[in-house]
């Protein structure tokens, strides 16, 4: 998801959208510390995603 897609959602849906990538990220971690998942990219990936949400909500509440 681009950024310019991010910042045409509402807060609400951001915060949904964080919630579940959180959850996605928590996911990746257990199943990659059980046994290797097969691209720890994916782990990378999850983390930046969910700090960019964090990032445009923050700007949107600062906005207000």
């Amino acid at each position: 998801m681009k950024n310019s897609e991010i910042r045409s959602l509402s807060e609400s849906e951001i915060r949904e959208r964080l919630a579940a990538e959180q959850d996605n990220l928590t996911k990746l971690r257990f199943a990659h510390a059980i046994s290797p998942i097969e691209n720890p990219n994916k782990i990378k990936e999850a983390r930046r995603f969910v700090a960019r949400l964090q990032t445009i909500l923050k700007a949107k509440q600062l906005a207000k």
